[in-house]
């Protein structure tokens, strides 16, 4: 069995009828994970930007959500939905025509969004880091891989020449370099997809951050590729005890690894909730569909089922023009009249399952 396929079958929708024991498991990790401690809370965060002919789209939209120590947090959506926009506003790596209009980042307490440009510098890469969807684009083309790496170092730690180098050995055996020291005098042209992601995950983690923001970190690799990272991402997170938000349109990147969920529509968030809750049991029609895509994907990777992939009918919205009420509701299958008028607070139709839809209140 691959490792895409054994990560595949941790997936909770193809253990809807856990056996007791694992029922108690699940229980017993939601329980460790209040007892953890905030480590990072957004509040009624909203950023837009602002076009060349004038025009505002607002790409995240009064969105709140806590991550806590140690925590693997998975936010899920389409592109375009703000998910990337959402990780350069933790670390204010906005673009210069992007406005913060509302809302706070507390991380440890402290706003990170109102702190001088001089204190956040010590956070960025040294409390909080940033796994880049492209490291090819991220990486410096005239600077061996190692050198890159070391510079993360001496930005943030006091640490001697040689320090620094057997540090980076480490880091690069670390994140699956069988040869370390051959690979610390590569150029990134000279290593693959894969091994450059690497690179990006050992710059990461190199100063031992609470929280790693993973923005799309396997959307340009192949399968077998995804799992790896994925499984690399799990073994750092359980030696070094970090955080990591990981940030993805794909479900099923998240069945075996995120502690919970949250999914992103046209800049809001509609639903979070445990991972295993939201494969047992989607509740927004969005993730409904999304969950049920990914079931496809299982079945026609198992070979199970001989099927079209399920698709959401329609098209997101333009962010300049979103719809009046959910935002969702013209592609839905369970709209009422209600959804094209106003947007659905956050109904809790379970203990902590917050899920923006009228089907579960007015």
């Amino acid at each position: 069995m691959s490792k895409l396929s054994a990560s595949l079958d941790k997936s909770p929708f193809l253990h809807a009828n856990l056996p007791p024991t694992r029922q108690l498991r699940i229980n017993h990790s939601r329980k460790k994970l209040e007892l953890m401690g905030e480590l990072c809370e957004i509040r009624g965060l909203s950023i837009t930007y602002t076009l060349r002919d004038g025009k505002r789209i607002r790409a995240v939209d009064d969105l709140s959500l806590m991550i806590a120590s140690g925590e693997i947090v998975g936010i899920l959506g389409e592109s375009g939905c703000g998910k990337s926009t959402l990780a350069s506003a933790i670390l204010r790596l906005l673009p210069a025509h992007a406005d913060r209009e509302q809302g706070t980042v507390l991380f440890r307490g402290v706003d990170l969004l109102t702190m001088p440009e001089s204190g956040l510098r010590e956070i960025r890469g040294r409390q909080i880091s940033l796994i880049p969807q492209d490291p090819a684009l991220a990486l410096n083309p005239v600077l061996s891989v190692g050198v890159q790496i070391a510079e993360v170092l001496r930005a943030h730690l006091p640490l001697r020449p040689k320090e620094r180098r057997s540090r980076v050995s480490d880091l690069l055996g670390e994140v699956g370099f069988d040869r370390p020291q051959e690979i610390y005098g590569a150029y990134p042209h000279q290593l693959s997809g894969g091994q450059k992601q690497r690179i990006a995950i050992a710059q990461a983690i190199s100063c031992q951050p609470a929280l790693v923001i993973a923005d799309e970190p396997t959307s340009k690799l192949d399968a077998p590729l995804q799992a790896e990272i994925v499984a690399l991402l799990a073994k750092i997170r359980r030696e070094h005890g970090l955080a990591i938000m990981l940030i993805s349109h794909d479900p099923a990147l998240f069945a075996g690894f995120a502690d919970r969920m949250a999914v992103m529509y046209a800049g809001r968030i509609v639903e979070t909730g445990t991972t295993a809750q939201i494969f047992r049991q989607p509740l927004h029609p969005y993730t409904q569909a999304l969950v049920q895509i990914a079931k496809s994907a299982v079945a026609a990777s198992a070979r199970t089922a001989r099927q079209p992939f399920s698709a959401i009918a329609g098209d997101s919205p333009d962010p300049s023009h979103l719809p009046a009420g959910c935002r969702f509701h013209p592609r839905c299958p369970e709209r009422m009249d209600v959804c094209s008028q106003r947007y659905p607070q956050a109904f809790l139709p379970e203990p902590s399952r917050p899920v923006s839809c009228f089907k579960y209140g007015e």
